[in-house]
């Protein structure tokens, strides 16, 4: 049955791959891409892909899952992957030399874990204990390494080159990634998208009534998030429109 299971798994990432392909080699270039953006065209073909995958399977299965599972139920679910994201935080945060996050990144994941049966509770929050997501895009970008452009992934979404490079660190570094049993650790990252998936039901309306643009307002916003987050709240003033400095004149004859 599993064997059935990953060869049809198999099947379905061939094929999403081919229609990606397909998708990137008819898309038409764009004139004149925004600077962080130079592979505009091949991103809006990717982004109608990984929507047009969302409406077929992922957002049925999150739907379903919303419905069928009550709300104390699934924020126990969601409260445990909160969990072992705190532990790779921690590390982040160790690495980001950041103290304050990563003795509260540890202090939550201790907390939780135990007197939170598993990190199904969240008791750490009521302890004032805040969460400081950190990941090692994030690191990179503390110690320097350019964005780079923006860059849509085939069903992962939004990126950048710099955040792109680091998600094999970032998948290395997870705790489920260490599980050793495969159909227990498949089952936990599928059940993972399902859980952020079922939160996100209904923000692709209210993106398509906010912006004439949806891909725009998508990429502005995740970028302006992530430079947000990688300056904690500050990030530097950024402008793309600067007008040409001014030609000098030549001095006037002083008045009579």
């Amino acid at each position: 049955m599993n064997n059935n299971f990953a060869a049809a798994l198999r099947r379905m990432v061939l094929a999403m791959g081919l229609g990606a392909l397909a998708l990137m080699a008819g898309c038409a270039t764009v004139a004149h891409p925004d600077p962080r953006d130079p592979w505009e065209s091949y991103n809006r073909a990717m982004t109608r892909f990984n929507d047009d995958v969302d409406k077929a399977i992922v957002k049925p299965v999150a739907t379903v899952y919303k419905d069928v599972l009550p709300q104390p139920v699934r924020t126990g679910v969601g409260n445990f992957f909160g969990n072992l994201g705190d532990a790779w935080s921690f590390v982040n945060n160790v690495l980001q030399a950041k103290p304050e996050g990563a003795l509260h990144s540890f202090w939550r994941v201790v907390v939780n874990t135990t007197v939170g049966l598993g990190g199904v509770l969240d008791p750490a929050s009521e302890m004032h204990l805040e969460r400081h997501r950190e990941d090692f895009g994030q690191t990179l970008g503390r110690w320097g390494a350019d964005s780079g452009p923006y860059l849509v992934l085939p069903i992962l979404g939004p990126s950048t080159l710099r955040d792109t490079i680091a998600l094999p660190v970032d998948y290395l570094g997870r705790p489920q990634a260490q599980i050793q049993d495969v159909p227990v650790r498949n089952s936990l990252t599928v059940l993972e998208v399902i859980d952020t998936r079922a939160r996100l039901l209904g923000v692709e309306q209210l993106l398509n009534q906010a912006a004439l643009d949806p891909y725009t307002f998508q990429r502005d916003a995740f970028l302006q998030k992530r430079a947000s987050d990688i300056h904690d709240g500050n990030p530097p003033e950024e402008r793309y429109d600067l007008d040409e400095p001014a030609a000098p004149t030549a001095p006037t004859a002083p008045a009579k």
